[in-house]
């Protein structure tokens, strides 16, 4: 996951919310929102585990390396494994370092021909660099939670989607858009010693910013989009992200109200957050109103795994995956 800004007094009035005025009946209350939320499959938080494992086992995937072309190739399978129409978008981006970095996105679709959509996004490479680590600046990170998780929970959503009879199948199309080259940025604390040669520029996001400029598929118009980051770890917080409150007050609603009523509320905060530099900023350009789930404290801060060798297998939590993609499942089916 990439740096994040401050916007002005984001940190003031963080706004906790407790419970519901007028409420009557505990026991009523209960069985009220429970009858609310759509009849929903289950998200098997064993196999996002061992789809986030596999993605660590193929080693850091950072691009222009064997193990991120294994990746990406095998991450394509499993989508293609379940059936949901598959199309790589190639393109070749220059990092702050000058590197010049082979990259793919990966858009996979889930009954492609439903009017009505949803769009699901995370990022599937890691940085090369664990700048916060205060042994191992310069080693490349497992990546476990920052990526792995939220391609593993995209995964699963695709694997309970497609084992669906028709008639159980929700009533819109979902589509899978994994980012590439979105960990490859500079951070001007961490990394003083290192020349930026895009100075101006946004360095982080680069797959987000190359789709939204060449949007795929074309003329892309869902009912909104939900970006999983560092959706893996144990005890993680989500916040109610700046610009996701800004851009789709309703989806955050949505989503929120749908992880408490699920029993999440623990892991989905009701606490506003700052805005954080993701890839949501470029898919809200792009004119795709997105929301940003990630593991972000109220106070502004990253969890300490956050761009470090820690970020490996030993931080995720099956009780964070399940609460995710149970989350986000339930709201597809809401839809």
């Amino acid at each position: 996951m990439n740096i994040f800004r401050l916007a002005p007094a984001a940190l003031a009035g963080l706004l906790l919310l407790t419970g519901c005025p007028g409420q009557k009946d505990t026991a009523d209350t209960t069985a009220v929102a429970e009858a609310a939320l759509p009849k929903t499959p289950a998200f098997n938080a064993d196999s996002a585990y061992a789809y986030t494992a596999r993605q660590v086992a193929f080693g850091p995937r950072v691009p222009n390396t064997a193990a991120h072309v294994k990746t990406g190739d095998w991450i394509i399978g499993q989508f293609k494994k379940y059936g949901l129409t598959v199309q790589e978008q190639p393109f070749e981006a220059k990092a702050f370092d000058g590197n010049i970095l082979k990259s793919r996105n990966i858009i996979a679709r889930f009954n492609p021909s439903a009017p009505r959509r949803v769009a699901v996004f995370s990022h599937w490479d890691t940085r090369p660099f664990a700048d916060k680590d205060t042994e191992n600046k310069n080693a490349p990170l497992d990546g476990a939670s920052d990526g792995a998780s939220g391609v593993a929970v995209a995964l699963e959503l695709a694997r309970v989607l497609a084992a669906q009879p028709d008639s159980l199948a929700p009533g819109v199309g979902v589509d899978f858009i994994l980012f590439d080259s979105e960990d490859y940025g500079y951070d001007g604390v961490t990394q003083s010693d290192k020349k930026n040669l895009l100075e101006g520029q946004d360095t982080w996001c680069l797959g987000s910013q190359y789709w939204a400029k060449n949007v795929v598929p074309a003329n892309y118009k869902p009912n909104f989009g939900i970006l999983l980051d560092m959706v893996g770890a144990q005890g993680a917080k989500f916040g109610r992200e700046e610009l996701s409150r800004q851009k789709a007050p309703d989806v955050v609603e949505k989503v929120w109200n749908t992880g408490s009523q699920l029993g999440f509320s623990d892991f989905f905060l009701y606490a506003d957050v700052p805005q954080v530099s993701d890839d949501h900023v470029y898919t809200n350009q792009a004119g795709v109103r997105t929301i940003d789930v990630i593991d972000f404290l109220p106070s502004g801060e990253f969890r300490p795994y956050h761009h470090t060798t820690k970020d490996n297998m030993s931080v995720i939590d099956r009780r964070t995956l399940k609460a995710v993609g149970q989350t986000v499942l339930t709201v597809i089916y809401g839809e």
